[in-house]
Parts: C-alpha cells; sequence; structure tokens
C-alpha cells in the first residue's frame, strides 16, 4: 500500500446568514480515481462572518483529510478571497483569518501535494447545500 497515492478532490463552502451572523461550513471529500464520496458533512459554526466560516470549511476538510491520510488535494471553493489568499496572490489581513490561515498552512504543509482552485458557485452546489442545512438544523435546535 505504501506506492499508492492517496489523492482526494474536495469541496468545500461557508454560509452565513447575516455577516456576521450564524455560520455553518460544509465539505465533500471525494477519492480522486473513481470519485467515491468518502466524507459529505456541514458544521454549525456559530456567529462569525462569511469569510471564517469559508476558512472553517477548509480547516475541518484538512483535518479530515489528514485523518484519511491524503498525500495530494486539490480543494474547490467559489470563495475568490479564499482560493487567492491560499495562493499567495492576496495578503490575509484580517487578524481572524490570519490566525486560520496559519493553522491551515501548517496542516496544507503535511501534504504532498496541496491546492486551492476556484469554482463558480453552480459548481459547488453540494458543499453549499450541506452548510446551508447544517444552517438550518442550528436554527431549528436553537429555537426549540
Amino acid at each position: 500500500m505504501s506506492g499508492m497515492e492517496r489523492s482526494f478532490v474536495v469541496h468545500i463552502d461557508g454560509a452565513c446568514s447575516g455577516n456576521p451572523g450564524p455560520a455553518a461550513a460544509g465539505v465533500v471529500i471525494a477519492a480522486a480515481d473513481d470519485g467515491t464520496v468518502v466524507h459529505e458533512k456541514g458544521y454549525y459554526l456559530g456567529r462569525a462572518t462569511n469569510n471564517v466560516a469559508e476558512y472553517y470549511a477548509l480547516l475541518i476538510a484538512l483535518e479530515e483529510l489528514l485523518v484519511l491520510g491524503a498525500d495530494s488535494v486539490v480543494v474547490y471553493s467559489d470563495s475568490e478571497l479564499l482560493t487567492r489568499q491560499s495562493s499567495g496572490e492576496y495578503k490575509v489581513k484580517a487578524p481572524g483569518l490570519r490566525f486560520l490561515s496559519g493553522r491551515i498552512k501548517r496542516l496544507s504543509s503535511l501534504l504532498r501535494r496541496f491546492e486551492v482552485r476556484h469554482v463558480l458557485r453552480a459548481e459547488n452546489q453540494a458543499a453549499d447545500a450541506l452548510a446551508r442545512k447544517a444552517l438550518r438544523e442550528a436554527r431549528k435546535t436553537l429555537l426549540s
């Protein structure tokens, strides 16, 4: 098994009701070779900005990928800010994002290949739906 590379394709999204407001993240992880989904989940984050929710989605995905023993990862996000900051094209200025960005850098350095690519919102519907579902369920729980 040591010669086999563990490659994954990941879709992430953050969702907010208000900005800041109740926030959630959606993560879909699939095997790169055959597209088998190995993880799909929405996570309620509490109160956050949309950008923080996007960053948490990436952080949660990375933690899950390391548990899966990933070597090579391509992450798709519809957040232009996240993708451009991850590539170093934009500086990370917001203190809350700087902390998350540091954690993401440390975790992603454990992978042989790590890339974050921008996709249109229409190509990111599964992750978006998981984040929105987590928001709806949290709202129901909080209101009951």
